[in-house]
């Protein structure tokens, strides 16, 4: 796809991108799809995927307590457990306000640890990357921000997010409709948004203004970026998704150039 062209003006020493189709064909790539990349928040996707098969494996409940009082499982996917962005610390009641929280990530991976015996890297691993073949993908620490993978990898992982195979499809639905609507909260980059939507694991677009996403993204546009220059995004109304990833991390450079590259890509799927 030529659209992907626009990474090679991207800032950056290294980048990658893919585009995926809903029936899982890689549609697109550009740069060094086998280079790995820090993922930083993108690392969360993966992590609430690994916590979703926690649940249909019945390891764990969504609405079971975990995290500060009155929080769950639930809570915790969706940044509204009430803790801090990067320490145990409660700032709000479970909820009622949206804090875009690490904390809370590194709080469910303990939480799956313990009610499987299974470090949560290797139940990522044996749960999530194993069966997906994303053999260039693994977790180093946090589940919040440790992950490294490829584009390639990553391609396999946005298939799975449009025909689910390790998930029932209603499960994968429910956890990319939002959670808790209308709660405020901040857009790490973007500010202050109300509502700031997000489902369990993934941020959904709605009519945030501004975004990451393309100004031609749909409502129902689903994913996450990171600190790391790292993207992915699922456009279920466009039948596609693509992943970038990048070696600087985000700042206004991305703010500029990340819409541009979705709403080509989105126009070249419309061209056909």
């Amino acid at each position: 796809m030529d659209s992907l062209r626009r990474i090679d003006s991207w800032p950056v020493t290294t980048a990658a991108a893919a585009v995926v189709r809903s029936s899982g064909e890689v549609v697109g790539t550009h740069g060094p799809t086998d280079h790995r990349f820090t993922l930083a928040s993108v690392t969360k996707p993966l992590a609430a995927y690994a916590v979703l098969v926690g649940v249909e494996e019945g390891a764990v409940e969504l609405d079971e307590p975990a995290g500060p009082e009155g929080s769950t499982v639930r809570h915790l996917l969706a940044h509204a457990s009430g803790l801090a962005v990067d320490e145990p610390t409660v700032k709000a009641a479970p909820g009622t306000r949206r804090i875009y929280t690490n904390a809370g990530f590194e709080v469910l991976g303990d939480h799956l640890a313990r009610a499987t015996g299974i470090p949560f890297a290797e139940y990522l691993h044996q749960g999530v990357l194993e069966p997906l073949g994303m053999s260039s993908t693994e977790l180093r620490g946090s589940p919040a921000r440790a992950g490294v993978s490829t584009v390639a990898d990553m391609a396999l992982f946005a298939a799975e997010l449009q025909a689910p195979r390790l998930l029932a499809p209603q499960t994968l639905a429910e956890a990319t409709e939002v959670a808790f609507p209308s709660l405020r909260g901040v857009l790490p980059g973007y500010g202050p948004q109300t509502p700031n939507d997000w489902g369990l694991g993934f941020e959904i677009r709605d009519h945030k203004s501004p975004h990451w996403t393309g100004s031609s993204s749909s409502p129902r546009t689903f994913g996450h970026f990171g600190q790391d220059g790292t993207f992915l995004w699922v456009d279920p109304e466009a039948g596609a998704a693509c992943v970038a990833l990048a070696d600087r991390p985000f700042g206004q450079w991305a703010i500029e150039a990340w819409p541009p590259l979705t709403d080509a890509v989105l126009a070249e799927l419309r061209a056909g």
